[in-house]
């Protein structure tokens, strides 16, 4: 997770058009991204690690490519990729996909709904993702990236549902996309 190590901002380019894969209950499902937001811990008021290391967000300070899982609002399971060295806790907000394989499995725990894998809460469940998987590592539990990638424009665009540092241009969309 080599590429994961480095500046927030690089990371989240660098997770754009990737394959995560999901093998959770059994069942496979694969997603390119292309909707992510990069949260710079203490250096970011809008990030959960902006005051410091807590139980809810102590995965956060792991190590490049753990995962950081979280409810919003007591609602939906949110998704986070740690990235930075160790202690930092810088993380990129997996906000949406396209759906690569398994859609059936997709469409039975979104219960039909629309869409499918846009949105931070609907890519989460589509993927089979809660607060189980927060700390586990993108290097050897049941979600990690694989070969596969998307290619597109990049755009950039202030973040989503935040009240702080809404100015930075931190939230990136891939659009266009090819295989």
């Amino acid at each position: 997770m080599t590429e994961l190590g480095g500046p927030v901002l690089a990371a989240a380019r660098w997770l754009l058009g990737r394959h995560l894969v999901s093998e959770v209950d059994g069942d496979r499902v694969v997603v390119a991204l292309t909707e992510v937001e990069a949260y710079d811990g203490a250096n970011d008021p809008a990030s959960h690690a902006f005051r410091g290391e807590t139980p809810r967000n102590s995965s956060m300070f792991g190590a490049p490519g753990t995962l950081y899982v979280y409810r919003s609002y007591g609602v939906h399971w949110c998704m986070n990729v740690v990235c930075g060295p160790p202690g930092t806790a810088a993380a990129v907000l997996l906000r949406g996909g396209i759906p690569v394989e398994g859609h059936e499995t997709i469409e039975h725990r979104r219960g039909g709904r629309r869409p499918l894998t846009v949105g931070p809460g609907n890519l989460t469940q589509a993927l089979g993702v809660t607060g189980e998987h927060d700390g586990s590592s993108l290097s050897g539990g049941p979600l990690r990236l694989e070969a596969g990638l998307l290619t597109g424009r990049v755009t950039a665009s202030p973040r989503i549902g935040i009240s702080r540092a809404t100015e930075r241009l931190w939230r990136f969309v891939l659009r266009g996309v090819s295989e």
